[in-house]
């Protein structure tokens, strides 16, 4: 059953038809012949009238609906999660204990289906009353959102105090499980509805970037790449789409005694474009073996087998990896910080595919940041750059499919009209001279 689904803009969405199907189960729980069997239930020394325990509701799914024990108890999970049963014990904490802890149904008029208006007056009073009677024992999410409210609406605040004093005074003229229900209805309701505050910081934390600095972007990238897009240039020496010449797959493939120009310059636009390239790459390797340093892009390849390989061999790959890298006195040890090899050698113990990606992009910034600049200001890369191949074009047209417009044929009628003409004047022509 899905409850929520991400709208436009990462939103969640509620979705009314599963939260109609969950009330229905609600009402039929509730049905006085075939629903549940309400008690008195003992919350220390309070009876809590028309009570039930988590046993009893997931023992009446399973009779009700004829399922097992786990999709009971992730159905009864989900009637709680969303407000329909409210525990007694730890009101704070919205789930489903298989056991003799106390649950209550909510009123229809919490139910998410009724939309009923949950605003920041309201949410404001509660938490008021709430710090009254805990005497400021609040939550910390609780601490933020009362701090930020009395901020916003500190105009009326008065009037929230208020309230809150007015309800708690009234509450003491309840019986005790009475005030011990309404206050696990109403906890139970605002754990469900209250302002998302989490949310509402990130939104203000986040950095805004302006369409102009996005447009320069995009600009700088568009003509960084622009003589490499074989649809804007066009493919050299002829487009392989279009003709049988086979000449661009052989000079672009992984491995060639010569590179091409375009591919060398690539290499020099990001540090990702010169890795996925199998022969930049290489070429990078070369140049860290006369630095020294070629470990690390054997162990930035080895994790990326690991995350990428099968997954029956993951804990072979990672002990090969930690032995050959990272092991004290390793052949290849790569330089890694405490606090990286510390959460790694941590990961280790239980092997998975992402095991190693703190250490891997330690490893990749560090590539990124020393040896790529140097490589780029190499004689390594310039030779490379001097003797690669510019291909000639062997066809002139990019688009041979593409033919000339052919002039259309007349109609019938200008046809006719036409050859009447040249008899007219053919006609003429002779008269005048049979004349002369």
């Amino acid at each position: 059953m899905t409850i929520n689904t991400l709208a436009k803009g990462g939103l969640q969405r509620e979705q009314m038809s599963c939260f109609r199907k969950m009330e229905k189960v609600i009402v039929a729980m509730q049905d006085p012949d075939m629903g549940m069997k309400m008690r008195n239930q003992r919350l220390l020394i309070t009876v809590i009238p028309h009570a039930m325990t988590g046993h009893d509701i997931i023992t009446w799914l399973i009779q009700k609906y004829n399922i097992c024990e786990e999709e009971a108890l992730h159905l009864g999970e989900m009637l709680v999660k969303y407000g329909y049963i409210y525990p007694l014990k730890e009101p704070r904490c919205l789930m489903l204990r298989p056991d003799e802890s106390p649950y209550r149904f909510q009123t229809p008029y919490f139910w998410t289906s009724t939309r009923w208006p949950a605003s920041e007056l309201d949410y404001a009073i509660y938490l008021a009353k709430k710090n009254i009677r805990k005497q400021g024992e609040l939550m910390e999410y609780e601490k933020e959102r009362y701090s930020l409210l009395h901020k916003r609406i500190n105009h009326t605040w008065d009037f929230v105090v208020m309230q809150a004093r007015e309800q708690l005074r009234a509450s003491k003229q309840r019986r005790k499980a009475d005030r011990i229900v309404l206050e696990c209805q109403e906890q139970a309701y605002w754990l469900i509805n209250r302002p998302p505050i989490e949310t509402s910081r990130r939104a203000l934390g986040r950095n805004r970037v302006k369409s102009s600095v996005c447009l320069e972007g995009f600009v700088k990238y568009s003509e960084q790449y622009q003589n490499h897009d074989p649809i804007m240039q066009g493919c050299l020496p002829s487009n392989p789409w279009i003709s049988d010449d086979i000449a661009y797959w052989t000079m672009n493939s992984e491995i060639v005694p010569i590179p091409t120009r375009l591919r060398v310059e690539r290499w020099s636009f990001s540090f990702m474009e010169l890795l996925s390239d199998t022969m930049g790459r290489r070429e990078f390797m070369t140049y860290l073996e006369k630095e020294f340093s070629a470990e690390n892009l054997h162990f930035w390849q080895a994790c990326e087998e690991i995350r990428h390989g099968e997954s029956s061999k993951i804990i072979e790959k990672v002990e090969n990896v930690y032995k050959n890298f990272l092991a004290p006195g390793a052949a290849r040890w790569v330089n890694v910080d405490s606090k990286t090899m510390d959460k790694t050698l941590e990961g280790i113990k239980r092997p998975h595919r992402f095991v190693m990606d703190d250490a891997q992009m330690h490893i990749y910034f560090l590539m990124k940041k020393d040896s790529y600049p140097r490589y780029l200001k190499s004689d390594l890369y310039k030779n490379m750059l001097a003797k690669a191949v510019v291909p000639q074009e062997t066809k002139k047209s990019v688009f041979p499919f593409m033919r000339r417009q052919r002039h259309s044929s007349p109609s019938p009628a200008q046809a006719s009209t036409q050859a009447a003409e040249e008899d007219g004047r053919a006609g003429t022509n002779s008269a005048a001279g049979f004349h002369f």
